[in-house]
């Protein structure tokens, strides 16, 4: 075998590689987008063309009807201008808590800061389902029953958001860098806002993503204490409808379709930072 021909080979394997690669990534891409692009469909159709037929990527030209139905069956935009002002407002709260707490834990020594973050990364472990009745009675006790302060006011400061933090200081913030600005007579205060904050875009970005989805996804919490109509959440209300005698799925469909809409939103809005966030300490 000449050398041409071992170079030709070799190649051959590689893009052969490439190939197999790109169809079990577009295979993955379409099985995650799959459930999105079949509620979105379903959003176009009532019950008696939905289980009508079997399996049909057809639109159909019920969507005004569903809208109706969605609107006659729940208070959808005030569900939705609940969820989306408890996302803002627990995101916000949280980028800053939780920078604060990780930054604190990367650069400051401190006796027992080993055993703080030991314990923490270990809450981690701890099923959320297993703290549902101490968060109710702790938020009953403090009388934030029926509020939405006591959906995203628990969730503010997380273990993940500080780990993140915490992780991407220690791999992407020069230590140098603080110690040039406290002998430039920089506070701590503005050291970290002026300083710390700016090269933690990636980091914060990555966690302002994952914190609005699950804010904006939880259920059971704001099932345990919202109890009124004009406070409860989306999910709450989308899950609510689907109890009554012959579910108007296309409705249901149609409001699930737009209550994902937020999320797309600020993943595109996010999504290059969070890529690097998700890099920079791996390449650094």
């Amino acid at each position: 075998m000449t050398q041409s021909q071992a170079t030709f080979i070799v190649n051959l394997y590689h893009k052969a590689g490439k190939l197999v690669v790109y169809i079990f990534l577009g295979l993955f891409a379409f099985i995650t987008i799959f459930p999105f692009v079949w509620s979105a469909i379903l959003a176009t159709h009532d019950r008696s063309t939905m289980f009508a037929r079997g399996i049909s990527f057809a639109l159909g030209d019920k969507i005004a009807q569903n809208y109706s139905n969605l609107l006659e069956l729940m208070d959808f935009w005030t569900g939705m201008l609940n969820s989306l002002s408890i996302s803002v407002i627990g995101t916000s709260f949280s980028l800053i808590f939780c920078s604060m707490a990780g930054y604190a834990l990367a650069t400051y020594k401190f006796k027992g800061r080993n055993a703080i973050f030991g314990v923490m990364v270990g809450s981690m472990m701890i099923p959320p389902i297993l703290t549902l009745i101490p968060y109710y009675m702790v938020i009953s006790t403090l009388g934030l029953a029926n509020t939405h302060l006591a959906v995203w006011l628990p969730f503010t400061i997380n273990p993940f958001g500080i780990f993140l933090i915490r992780q991407y200081v220690v791999a992407s913030v020069p230590k140098d860098i603080l110690e040039a600005s406290k002998l430039d007579g920089a506070s701590e205060w503005r050291t970290y806002w002026q300083i710390v904050l700016p090269l933690l875009r990636p980091g914060l970005a990555t966690l302002a993503i994952v914190q609005f989805v699950f804010l904006w996804n939880n259920f059971l919490n704001p099932l345990v204490v919202l109890n009124s109509p004009e406070k409860m959440v989306i999910t709450q209300m989308l899950r609510g409808v689907q109890g009554v005698p012959n579910t108007p799925w296309g409705a249901v469909m149609l409001g699930t379709t737009i209550s994902i809409l937020p999320l797309i939103a600020i993943y595109m809005t996010a999504s290059k930072q969070m890529i690097s966030g998700l890099t920079s300490g791996a390449v650094k």
